[in-house]
């Protein structure tokens, strides 16, 4: 096994071209692959990518489409070129995202798809390459520990595919009394208050537009518990804000 710090060092190159492969298949791989490496395979380089191509090129496609409102994503089996996410696809299945679907659940969902999908791939005749259209093209920026911290201005809508979006990582988290609050789970509902401010129990938290039930939490250096049992032993009466 090993483990290039960059694939433009020539050592690298020199030690890929010396397997000799057929094909490279690629899943989730952070660095960028260089000329030299996606030409050193006889077959060349093929990803799996999380998205149903071009729509969610880049790093975070999994939860910038659950962000996004998407109704379907699915897997993009490319032939990979120099760009990013921008070579022809090989086999395209396209999934529903489900009410409720965190970037978790949904990530080990197309895994699944991913794993039978590059075997068909692989071992069936190689499909023809189908160059991705021009039309669509959207992009999944790298998700950023900032995007964690909750707006209680945005829609009640947003900020529950939000926290389904940001988890496992980075988790979308507000403050109460100085201290971290994380929120786990969570479902949009009825209510209208200044934002932040708890308006129904156990924990339901006014929005832009909207409000909030909070359905999961963990403190700091606590365990995740229901948000019953957090407000049992840390009450959040109607008129409590939460920052």
């Amino acid at each position: 096994v090993r483990y290039p710090v960059s694939l433009r060092d020539a050592g690298a190159q020199a030690d890929f071209a010396g397997l000799d492969a057929d094909v490279a298949v690629v899943a989730a791989y952070g660095l960028i692959l260089p000329k030299e490496i996606l030409e050193a395979p006889r077959v060349g380089c093929i990803n799996i990518h999380a998205s149903l191509l071009p729509r969610w090129r880049g790093a975070a496609p999994i939860q910038r489409a659950i962000l996004a409102g998407d109704m379907e994503t699915g897997i993009t089996i490319m032939q990979m070129d120099e760009g990013l996410d921008t070579g022809p696809m090989l086999a395209v299945e396209s999934v529903p995202i489900n009410n409720g679907m965190t970037a978790s659940a949904l990530h080990d969902t197309l895994a699944d798809i991913g794993g039978r999908l590059i075997v068909d791939v692989l071992y069936g005749d190689l499909p023809p390459a189908v160059p991705q259209p021009d039309e669509g093209v959207t992009y999944a920026s790298k998700l950023d520990r900032v995007e964690g911290r909750i707006d209680w201005t945005e829609d009640a809508a947003d900020l529950g595919r939000r926290v389904r979006a940001l988890n496992p990582w980075p988790g979308v988290w507000c403050e109460r009394n100085g201290q971290r609050l994380r929120i786990l789970s969570a479902t949009p509902s009825e209510g209208n208050d200044v934002p932040g401010t708890v308006i129904a129990g156990p924990l339901t938290v006014a929005c832009g537009d909207g409000a909030l039930k909070v359905e999961r939490v963990q403190r700091a250096g606590k365990s995740a518990m229901p948000a019953e049992d957090y407000v049992r032993g840390n009450p959040a009466p109607v008129g409590t804000v939460l920052s």
